[in-house]
């Protein structure tokens, strides 16, 4: 049903969890494929991909770029590209299939996407008062963080050009979704503060 695209680099140390986040998914038939998409060229993430039954390739620095190469190499018809240091919250499979159901049968899978509400890692006012902003934020603009992750049908993902060049790729790329095409789901992706 759906394949991940997570682009790695320094981050490999947080990718076991991430992976095992994914798990549920993979056992309820919600992942078809996990690629990870590696500019490090290091071979803990390569030794990791082939534990964890991950398709490994080797990418360039640009991570626009590799989030474009895993968007190409996958072979479902929804696309998740989450971060590697994301970890996805429990109810996470159940709401990620029955949006993209809801959203085949609505026949709009070529003009809505969907992205995580996000949770920050750790205790204190800082990081609640981080994620009423994001929260605020997505309500007045309709533009999440990048790193809450985002599910979108390939037919949607052509129609806005996919993955551009640059830092800011998975921006600008959310930002071309549009205001009220971009649903926040209920699940949480936990980030590191």
């Amino acid at each position: 049903m759906i394949s991940v695209v997570i682009p790695t680099g320094e981050s490999h140390r947080l990718l076991v969890p991430t992976l095992a986040a994914l798990v549920p998914g993979a056992a309820a038939g919600v992942v078809r494929e996990v690629l990870l998409v590696d500019a490090s060229a290091s071979v803990d993430v390569e030794e990791i991909a082939d534990a964890a039954g991950c398709e490994y390739l080797r990418g360039a620095p640009d991570i626009g770029a590799r989030l474009r190469q895993g968007a190409e190499a996958a072979s479902s018809p929804w696309l998740m590209f989450l971060s590697a240091a994301a970890l996805l919250q429990d109810g996470w499979t159940r709401e990620v299939h029955t949006f993209a159901e809801q959203t085949e049968r609505m026949d709009a899978s070529g003009r809505r996407a969907a992205t995580f509400r996000l949770a920050l890692d750790g205790f204190g006012v800082t990081p609640r008062l981080r994620e009423a902003l994001a929260v605020g934020r997505h309500a007045l603009t309709g533009r999440p963080r990048p790193e809450q992750g985002l599910l979108i049908h390939r037919r949607f993902y052509q129609a806005l050009g996919g993955h551009q060049p640059g830092p800011q790729s998975m921006r600008r790329l959310m930002a071309k979704t549009g205001r009220g095409r971009l649903v926040l789901l209920r699940s949480q992706i936990l980030l590191p503060e």
